[in-house]
């Protein structure tokens, strides 16, 4: 099963214009705020009519602009977990389940259901109560054994986690990761934390002002994303513009300085992507002199602003406690670099 999506719609002062494939699995969408993610879930569900194009799931056209086919919201078979859950607030737990049952359901068969969701999603005993009288843990899983009580064909996740504390976050990532892992059909989960898309999906699809400006497989592209939009989305915290010096070196303006690589510099480099935990104060390749302008603390890690050769771009780094035990560490006015950790952008 898969889904397929190919669509634009026009807004006064914005473009969508996305096209990707979600396989069985949960595909990630990945991308800042007013990106366009929300949007195109929206268009996937029926909830708001694309300009053209066209969305097919399992073989089943929803929407063919050209055909002039648009399949109603009810007719879809898509399920939709909203950000804020859209729980019915004047239904109990059972109602809001049951109200989404499929209608030829004897009343036998309804009761069935509900029981076995009640119980796969740790429910059991708050079938009376109303989600004001949820927490925010409890009314997502109530949102979601509503979801799948329709029997959807692919399901939709909007930022799901974003209200919710980090302890509390963590278990119900778990705890949907394997309720989608037994619901089998291709899922789309929106975000714009990258701990989460990279936990939880397998594939995934980066987009920046309406359109997809990246995809692939997640962990590949955490570890090389190519473009300055997938750095920064995936967590490069130093990306510079970069000049091609050699074969195996390259000049960084923004730092004055130079770098050596062990990958062979491609003509169209445009800059490189540096992750903050990937120096090292110890090393051989790629010294690179720094002087420190602003530190701030975590619990488990420091994390350091240096200046490098007076240019205003600083240079960040991370670096665990461990690695620096002291409450006042000493720090290095030099930072080594491994030529691996480079990561070559090509695209803007």
């Amino acid at each position: 099963m898969a889904l397929e999506v190919q669509i634009q719609k026009k807004f006064d002062t914005f473009c969508l214009d996305v096209a990707f494939t979600a396989p069985n699995g949960i595909l990630g969408i990945l991308g800042a705020s007013g990106c366009g993610k929300s949007l195109t879930l929206r268009c996937i569900a029926g909830i708001l009519r694309p300009d053209k194009g066209r969305i097919v799931l399992n073989d089943t056209v929803l929407f063919d602009s050209q055909q002039g086919i648009d399949l109603p919201p009810q007719k879809r078979r898509v399920g939709f977990l909203f950000q804020n859950y859209a729980l019915f607030p004047n239904m109990t737990v059972q109602q809001n389940i049951q109200a989404v049952l499929p209608s030829h359901y004897n009343k036998a068969m309804r009761q069935q259901q509900t029981a076995q969701l009640i119980a796969a999603f740790h429910l059991n005993g708050l079938e009376r109560h109303r989600p004001y009288q949820l927490s925010g843990g409890q009314q997502q899983r109530v949102a979601l054994a509503r979801m799948l009580a329709a029997q959807p064909n692919a399901t939709l996740l909007d930022e799901p986690f974003s209200a919710l504390d980090a302890n509390l976050r963590e278990g119900l990532q778990l705890e949907l990761q394997s309720t989608l892992a037994r619901f089998g059909g291709p899922a789309i989960l929106v975000s714009h934390d990258r701990d989460e898309i990279y936990r939880l999906c397998e594939n995934t699809v980066v987009m920046e002002q309406g359109k997809v400006v990246a995809c692939g497989n997640t962990k590949e592209l955490f570890h090389s994303p190519k473009s300055v939009t997938a750095a920064k989305l995936t967590g490069c915290k130093n990306i510079l513009s970069a000049k091609k010096q050699g074969d195996h070196s390259i000049f960084l303006p923004d730092w004055n300085h130079t770098l050596q690589t062990r990958w062979v510099v491609p003509d169209g480099l445009m800059g490189i992507g540096i992750r903050a935990h990937d120096f090292s104060p110890n090393g051989q390749e790629n010294p690179i002199p720094v002087e420190l302008t602003q530190q701030m603390e975590d619990p488990f890690f420091f994390t350091f602003r240096f200046s490098v050769n007076n240019c205003s771009l600083p240079l960040w780094w991370k670096v665990s406690k461990h690695t620096l035990s002291s409450e006042k560490p000493m720090l290095p006015n030099t930072l080594y670099l491994d030529s691996d950790a480079i990561l070559p952008l090509c695209q803007p």
